[in-house]
Formats: structure tokens, C-alpha cells, sequence
């Protein structure tokens, strides 16, 4: 993986308006991206139709016209990893106004969450459920969104959030048990 150092100083030259810096910038965090949106795929269908490349490609044209004031390394994942799910919420939005929810998405969001194959959720309640956790809980929003989305560590969740890896971890167990229950409520329904 690419230096923090690295990556932040590409992002503020390419903010800066150096086209170059985006050249540069974009091989370093390719396979990041691409970790991450495998990561968002693995929870999809076998025969999803929209390949991880795929994906970082259409997220990759969404980060680059977008006008964020870039800081650094990890606010560049956590951006990009929800580009990704929005990108997969949307994809899943279309499919399902066109099948009328026929084949409906399966989404194993982690081990932790228990979530058994009869109670697992679409990817629209997943994102349903997520928007209502960060409603209800902004901060337990972002770090879900930092770990699983973005593949950060405690460490780097922690960093960007500015608190301590501790809280991040104590944080995200009451995240997935909170989330746990409302798929599992959702799923029975």
C-alpha cells in the first residue's frame, strides 16, 4: 500500500489543479479500490452483472469530477468507499424498479453480524438501515462506513475520526449489534 504521505500530498497537488498529480495518484490507490469494491462485491449475487472492475471504473469517474477538498489518505478511501455503495444502492435501486424485487440481493455484511441466509437483507435495506443507524448515531455511522466499506484498520478509523482505536472498537460492536437486530427485525417482517 501506497505511504499516507504519498497519497495526501498527490491529492492536495491534484486539488490543487495539477492533472499530473492525478496520474500519478491513481495507479498508487487502484488495487486499494479495487480491494474495496471486491469487498463490497463478495456480498452480491454470483451473477451480479456489474464486475468489481467495473465498479471502481464508474467510482473512479464520480471521485474525479467530483470537488472534494482532499486532506488526506483515509478521507480518500472513506469517500470512495461510499461512492462504491452508493454506486451498488443505485445499481440495486434500478434492478429492482425493473423486476418489481424479483431476485432480490443477498448481502452477508460480516461474519459478526450473524445474520443467517433466511434473515439476510438486499443491499437497499443494508444502505435503509445504515442511514437510519447514522441518523440515530452519526459517528457509529462513519466508522461502520470506515471499516467495512473502506478497509480501514482501528488505527487509521480512529485517526480519522479523531478518537481512540478503543472507541472505534467499542463503537462498532454496538454498530453491528444495532444492526444485527434491525435486519433480523427487517427479514421478519
Amino acid at each position: 500500500m501506497p505511504s499516507d504521505q504519498s497519497v495526501t500530498s498527490l491529492l492536495q497537488q491534484w486539488r490543487a489543479g495539477d492533472k499530473q498529480a492525478l496520474d500519478r495518484l491513481m495507479p498508487m490507490v487502484y488495487e486499494q479500490l479495487r480491494r474495496i469494491a471486491g469487498k463490497c462485491m463478495q456480498a452480491e449475487r454470483s451473477d451480479h452483472t456489474l464486475p468489481a472492475t467495473a465498479l471502481v471504473h464508474e467510482a473512479y469517474l464520480k471521485l474525479v469530477d467530483s470537488d472534494l477538498p482532499w486532506r488526506n489518505r483515509v478521507q480518500f478511501y472513506a469517500v470512495a468507499a461510499q461512492v462504491l455503495r452508493n454506486i451498488l444502492v443505485d445499481y440495486a435501486r434500478a434492478r429492482g424498479s425493473q423486476k418489481r424485487w424479483g431476485g432480490a440481493q443477498k448481502v452477508s455484511f460480516d461474519e459478526a453480524l450473524l445474520v443467517c441466509a433466511e434473515n439476510s437483507s438486499s443491499i437497499l435495506e443494508l444502505d435503509a438501515a445504515l442511514q437510519r443507524l447514522s441518523q440515530q448515531d452519526a459517528r457509529k455511522g462513519q466508522i461502520m462506513e470506515l471499516v467495512f466499506f473502506a478497509g480501514l484498520t482501528y488505527d487509521e478509523t480512529a485517526a480519522a475520526l479523531d478518537i481512540s482505536a478503543a472507541t472505534v472498537h467499542r463503537e462498532l460492536r454496538l454498530a453491528k449489534a444495532w444492526l444485527h437486530r434491525e435486519l433480523t427485525q427487517a427479514g421478519a417482517r
